[in-house]
């Protein structure tokens, strides 16, 4: 840089720091004392002397200057910044964990879903690691690789009868060193949602139990998950890996009005499963979560067509209006019943329970509209089934209507299902029944699962029950309220 080009950006430099600090809102004895905390060698007149353009200070010492009141406009959200005579390097990271996250975002800029694996395999490579990903199929029972051309002949795997299933299932890390090849399988999440594992293959005589190793998996794990998520919005690519058949239109329909299938918020957890997974016509549920309250929803529909996937689409498009603009539950049934009855003058209904927790005091209010009563979960036990704030189902009139409340604890879970779970029979005509949900409810809390595989479990076992083949929608909707200290997932 010339003299002239050096003497010009110095004034300019000085005059944006001048500007920046009369709106900083700081003392010169409070700017000084930032400054010094970054490093800076010059006392408080001569930076006060430099502001007023009567000296200069080395470029060093203007650029610690200039961070410091950066620092403070960051606090302040002013969009203007002072600029630094040493400009930040710009080039990528070319080695270590942070290439490796850098190049797997690079990877999938603009790419289509299918392109992940690679995308993937080139992040490993940078952190010395070969990764496969297993996405989890809609009904949780198979993990299913991604196709990578370095290594064709990876097979499909159970969830619950191999070490990757056991890794989704109990969302840990786990090594395996069979026949000397060393490998970790890591759950893949996008937040808490389980999206399936990740298969990690590190460098030979690498400690497979090194803290950092596991930290870089979970990284990878993380920001993978998230490309899963977010690519699968734009491209069918990696869904038709985990579709094992066509949807109906219906159950099509339900799936992309869902919210994601496990969430979590500090000191509560939930998670939901639908089943038939590839034909289900009118079940439906929602939630919205944020730091003081956690809202939740469930409905069933009338029938099993395409039709009862409009009527519970409509139920939910309702719901969300009114809740999202902050009303509560009172103007979300009275809109919801509405516009079921307006858009369907024949009759059609949906059963279904809103509910509103308060996270701080665990104080819910709750309507039931036609719908199976919601179970407390306690200690390990099934202590109450919710039973007051009846009113019609959506779609029939408002009726009275009246909201219940309850007072969770600690530790309680709430159970909202619809009747196909109860409901549903066996060969012999036996339902599955409100016993038997309970004792499988009290079983899982025994051992210790979270709501997510409590919820896979629960819908496996019903469809164990009718044979693999239920002849009404079966959902689920299961929370978990606890200290935000004490929550795990």
């Amino acid at each position: 840089m010339s003299s002239d080009r050096q003497a010009s950006h110095q004034d300019e430099q000085r005059r944006a720091l001048a500007l920046a600090f009369s709106r900083a809102g700081l003392t010169p004895e409070q700017l000084w004392t930032r400054y010094f905390a970054l490093g800076g060698a010059a006392g408080l007149m001569e930076v006060e002397a430099y502001l007023h353009g009567l000296m200069p200070l080395p470029a060093l010492q203007r650029d610690m200057l200039a961070h410091a009141i950066n620092e403070r406009l960051d606090e302040l959200t002013w969009p203007q910044r002072v600029p630094y005579t040493f400009p930040a390097r710009g080039s990528s990271p070319r080695t270590g964990p942070l290439a490796g996250l850098v190049g797997l975002l690079d990877g999938m800029h603009k790419a289509p879903p299918e392109r992940l694996p690679a995308a993937a395999a080139r992040a490993g490579r940078a952190l010395g690691l070969r990764i496969a990903i297993y996405l989890v199929d809609y009904d949780q029972q198979t993990l299913h690789p991604l196709h990578d051309p370095e290594d064709p002949h990876r097979v499909p795997v159970g969830v619950d009868t191999s070490l990757p299933g056991r890794a989704f299932r109990t969302v840990q890390t786990l090594t395996s060193d069979s026949g000397g090849h060393q490998q970790l399988w890591v759950p893949l999440l996008d937040g808490v949602e389980r999206l399936g594992v990740l298969g990690v293959t590190p460098a030979g005589g690498t400690d497979l139990h090194d803290p950092e190793l596991h930290l870089w998996c979970r990284w990878l794990s993380a920001l993978i998950g998230h490309l899963v998520t977010v690519s699968t919005g734009y491209g069918d690519g990696l869904d038709a890996i985990r579709l094992q058949r066509q949807r109906t239109p219906a159950a099509d329909l339900i799936w992309q009005l869902l919210p994601p299938l496990t969430a979590a918020v500090d000191g509560f957890a939930l998670a939901g499963m639908l089943e038939p997974c590839y034909e289900v016509g009118g079940d439906a549920f929602d939630y919205t979560l944020s730091p003081g309250t956690a809202s939740l929803a469930i409905f069933d529909a009338v029938g099993h067509t395409l039709r009862s996937g409009f009527v519970a689409a409509a139920a939910l498009a309702a719901c969300r209006s009114n809740r999202r603009v902050g009303h509560g539950l009172f103007e979300q049934a009275r809109t919801i019943d509405e516009t079921i009855s307006g858009q369907f003058p024949d009759g059609a209904f949906a059963t279904g329970v809103l509910a509103e927790l308060d996270l701080g005091s665990g104080r819910l209010r709750y309507l039931n509209a036609g719908h199976p009563p919601p179970l407390v979960l306690r200690s390990g036990k099934v202590v109450k089934r919710l039973t007051g704030g009846r009113r019609p189902p959506f779609g029939r009139g408002t009726g009275e209507l009246v909201i219940a409340e309850e007072t969770l604890q600690p530790g309680d879970w709430l159970v909202l299902h619809t009747d196909g779970i109860t409901r549903a029979r066996d060969d012999a005509g036996e339902f599955f029944g409100e016993s038997r949900l309970t004792d499988l409810l009290e079983r899982e809390a025994a051992a210790q699962n979270p709501p997510p595989e409590t919820a896979r479990r629960l819908i496996k076992a019903v469809l164990a029950h009718q044979n693999g083949a239920l002849q009404d929608d079966a959902s689920i909707l299961l929370a978990r309220w606890m200290k935000s200290d004490e929550l795990e997932l």
